[in-house]
Formats: structure tokens, C-alpha cells, sequence
């Protein structure tokens, strides 16, 4: 499950842990993360973790997406679609292929991921002071489009029961006077610019307590979460049903990619990409390995480009029923703590709670440029364990051990946002030898209602070279997002 954006106040406060550190690329995943809920609840909930894994490997490509997320997944799936409405129609099949270094979507989307939400209006005077009114705005407007497009896909393909997608809102918890505070100043801001802030509503303490059994302020608005791993597995057997005429799509699992180097061959594939199995020759390159991005693209370690961050996470059983429990989403003390109820079977099923955060009491390093999640920190956990009896009295058993435990690794930025969109637009004076080059990372822990959207930009901008059209920023993408202004905001 992915946290909502760092607060700006932990950035702030925390420089010297950026500056201080090595800024040393990241690692490739471990080899032996922990067990997350997602993807070991169940002996089939990841039915393609080594798809592709033994065998001969492709050795050539002419588009090799790095990761299998929902960001590189998404990537495939919307070339899929134009394939099939014959947008892009090469003379011959357009040859994809997705690796992943270990099971398929290992990464934070597959591990952490879960709430399906997009941000009503949290940080918007902070925006407008920092990027101004329209492109405050376009910060909500990309995070609608890409939650409304995940769910019409689902529903429309009758996925909803397969990636158990629950409908039942969000709140946030307003535990400080300072917190209460800040709400109301974007709300007030939000309004001034025009926002239309329908499905928000302020719920009083009396209401959240009687109703919920929190004694606090809250603010709620729509919201989904669903199970991750089991959505982009949909996904990607979508795109792959699509093979034909025009798309062909391989994926391999448990071959990590190693290196890139640019090797122009007398076939045209620019790139040459190495592989413990073997290298693949391809022609584009796309990055979708989000906090691991500095692993192949080296000058994005450190506080200018993507910095690992190890989230923690647990599954906790309540000690009432369901209809005590709902079925919201929460958010609590700025973000840092997450949770929402798994969906249940039969009425006397205690629910499942998926409960992330805690990182704000690991240490003075907040899990910063830490890239293992073989491990969990004892600090976090015992805040995540103490943190639900606290807030919901009686709902839940004091020290009572969860049922799973683990960690994931999510992309900071410092401004917040991702990286999106050609590679060698990353550099001042342009860099021929990362042309050809994509990425779509850095979602700063809300990737969720974020990512769909980047592979689909990244789809079309691909789509455009192919097609010799020029591409058109659509009205809902943030212009910062993009590579050629993170450019200048890094110069």
C-alpha cells in the first residue's frame, strides 16, 4: 500500500540525511525479500512470479521494458491497445519484452501498493505557492484521470471481484491542532482557485468517533483499494492477448538487468542490455524500476534524482466484525500511517487490516537510501503494532502480534513528483547516448494513483517516434513531471 505524498516537512527537516549520505547508486532487489501479503497470501495470488524465468531468452527487442510494476506493465498495456485500434501499425509485430529482476511485480506496486485514491485537495496551498494555480490543479486532475481509468477498466472487463476492488471512500485523520490547521488552508485554497472539492466532506470528532470509534477530526472523500499484484497480473494478460499482426509481448522474470550499454548494431537496435542469462539487443529502452532507477542510470543517485526509501507493512486482524470496521481507506498523522480493511467472506470473519507507515519513528535516517527489504525495522514495527488499538479503543488487541510483516522499496524525489518521459532530456545539452531512452519514476510513496497514467504518456510518446506524429502534452499531465523541466528545476 502506498503512503500519500511526504509530507513537505519531513524533506525540510531532513536535508542533512540527503547531503550527509553516500548518494551511491541503488542496488539490484534482494534476492530474498520478505513475505508480503500480496504476493504470498495465497499459493496462486502471483501466478506469473517466474514467467519466463528458465528457457532461451529473447535476444532481441524492439522495445525492452525494465520492471514489472504497474508503471512498466501499464507501458505494455497501452502500446497493446494502440496495436489493436491500429494507432501505431509497423510492418511487422511490435517485439516488447518486460524483465524483471525477481518475481513478477516484486517491486513497491506489488508489495506496498493497495489504495486506489486519489488526492482531493491535501497540499494544495503548498503547490500554488511552489508551481502556480494550473499546474496545482493538474496535480488532482492526473490522479482522477488515473484512478477513473483503472477502475472503468476493471469494471468493464469484470475484474472487480478477481482484484477484489472495494468502492468505500477515504478519511483522514486530523490528530493536531497544526494538521487540523493545514487542512483548512488548502481547502481555502483549493476553493479560491476554483476546485471543485465535491465528495469532500468535513466529518466533526462527534461524528468520526460515534460513527467510527476515532476521537479525532476528519475529512472524507472517494477512494478505492484493491489487491495489486492481482490487477497488474490482469493487465498484463490483457496486453498479452493482443499478440498478432502488430504487438507481440515476452516476459522475463528473475533476469535482472545489469547493465545498458549503447551499441548501435547493423539491424538498428541501438542498445545492448545485459542480463546473468544472457544480453537482448533492442532499440528503446524503458525505465520502469522507479526507486532501484539508479541502478542503470547512475547521476539519478542522490537528492537531485530518485532515492530509495524502505516502507514498512503489516496485516492485522481487528477484534471486531466488518460492519464495526467499514470499509474506508485511512490516511493519519500526515500520512505517515495507512490502512484499510481487507474485504470479507462471511459475516463472522473478523476483517484483515493492511497497515503501512511508521518510518517517522525508525531513526534520524526516516529509512532513507536504503534499498534492502529482506528485513524489517523492530522500531517500526512496534508502531505499527501500538498505532490501530490507539486510534480505534477496543477494536483492536493491545500487543497482539500480525498475521504477516514486511518491507518495500518506494522512489523519493524532492520535489514529490516523477520523472516522466524521455532520458537524455535529463541533461542540459541533451545526451545522444541515452536517446531512445524513457522513464516514469520517483512516485515519492503515491504511486498508486499516479503511475497508469506516466505509462501511458510514456506508451504515447513511443507511439509518436514510431509514427513520425509530434507529441501532445495531455491536459491532465503536470508540466513539472516531465523530463525537460525537471531539467531545468536540476540546472
Amino acid at each position: 500500500m502506498a503512503a500519500l505524498p511526504v509530507p513537505p516537512t519531513e524533506w525540510e527537516n531532513h536535508e542533512s540525511v540527503f547531503s550527509e549520505s553516500p548518494h551511491k547508486p541503488a542496488g539490484l532487489p534482494s534476492t530474498n525479500p520478505t513475505h508480503s501479503f500480496w504476493t504470498h497470501s495465497s499459493p496462486d495470488a502471483n501466478p506469473l512470479a517466474r514467467e519466463g524465468s528458465e528457457g532461451l531468452l529473447t535476444t532481441e527487442a524492439d522495445i525492452c521494458i525494465v520492471g514489472s510494476g504497474i508503471t512498466g506493465v501499464g507501458v505494455a498495456y497501452h502500446l497493446s491497445e494502440a496495436a489493436l485500434s491500429r494507432d501505431v501499425a509497423p510492418e511487422s509485430p511490435l517485439q516488447i519484452v518486460i524483465l524483471e529482476a525477481r518475481d513478477f511485480c516484486s517491486g513497491a506496486t506489488g508489495r506496498n501498493g493497495g489504495h486506489l485514491t486519489p488526492s482531493a485537495y491535501s497540499r494544495f496551498d503548498s503547490r500554488v505557492s511552489r508551481f502556480g494555480v494550473d499546474e496545482a490543479k493538474r496535480s488532482y486532475v492526473l490522479e482522477a484521470y488515473t484512478t477513473s481509468s483503472l477502475v472503468d477498466i476493471i469494471e468493464n472487463n469484470g475484474w472487480s471481484n478477481d482484484v477484489d476492488l472495494v468502492d468505500g471512500g477515504h478519511i483522514t485523520l486530523l490528530f493536531t491542532d497544526e494538521e487540523i490547521k493545514e487542512a483548512e488552508r488548502d481547502m481555502k485554497a483549493a476553493k479560491s482557485a476554483g476546485w471543485s472539492l465535491e465528495g469532500v466532506t468535513w466529518l466533526d470528532k462527534e461524528v468520526v468517533e460515534a460513527t467510527f470509534g476515532a476521537p479525532y477530526l476528519g475529512v472524507r472523500y472517494p477512494g478505492h483499494n484493491v489487491w495489486p499484484l492481482k490487477l497488474v497480473t490482469k493487465l498484463y494478460q490483457r496486453a498479452k492477448e493482443h499478440a498478432g499482426e502488430y504487438f507481440n509481448l515476452t516476459l522475463h522474470t528473475h533476469t535482472p538487468v545489469t547493465s545498458i550499454v549503447n551499441a548501435p548494431s547493423t539491424d538498428n537496435r541501438e542498445y545492448v542490455l545485459s542480463t546473468p542469462r544472457g544480453s537482448i539487443a533492442c532499440s528503446r529502452v524503458v525505465h520502469a524500476t522507479n526507486a532501484y532507477a539508479s541502478h542503470l542510470l547512475p547521476f539519478l543517485a542522490g537528492p537531485d534524482g530518485i532515492i530509495p526509501v524502505r516502507g514498512q507493512v503489516l496485516a492485522t486482524r481487528a477484534s471486531v466484525s466488518s460492519e464495526q470496521i467499514k470499509t474506508i481507506g485511512w490516511q493519519g498523522n500526515e500520512g505517515f500511517e495507512y490502512w484499510f480493511p481487507r474485504p470479507v467472506r462471511d459475516a463472522d470473519e473478523k476483517p484483515l487490516i493492511i497497515l503501512g507507515g511508521g518510518r517517522d519513528t525508525s531513526g534520524p535516517d526516516f529509512e532513507l537510501y536504503i534499498d534492502d527489504d529482506s528485513t524489517c525495522n523492530p522500531k517500526v514495527g512496534e508502531t505499527l503494532r501500538a498505532f490501530l488499538p490507539a486510534v480505534f479503543e477496543g477494536k483492536f488487541e493491545q500487543g497482539k502480534d500480525p498475521e504477516m510483516e514486511w518491507t518495500g522499496i518506494m522512489g523519493y524525489t524532492s520535489m514529490g513528483d516523477p520523472f516522466v518521459g524521455p532520458v537524455d532530456k535529463l541533461f542540459q545539452a541533451g545526451a545522444a547516448e541515452y536517446k531512445g531512452q524513457y522513464i516514469a519514476a520517483g512516485y515519492t510513496g503515491h504511486g498508486m494513483p499516479r503511475a497508469f497514467s506516466c505509462s501511458e504518456v510514456i506508451a504515447q510518446m513511443i507511439i509518436c517516434e514510431l509514427t513520425g506524429r509530434d507529441w501532445k502534452q495531455p491536459d491532465w499531465l503536470p508540466t513539472r513531471y516531465l523530463t525537460w523541466e525537471r531539467n531545468r528545476a536540476r540546472n
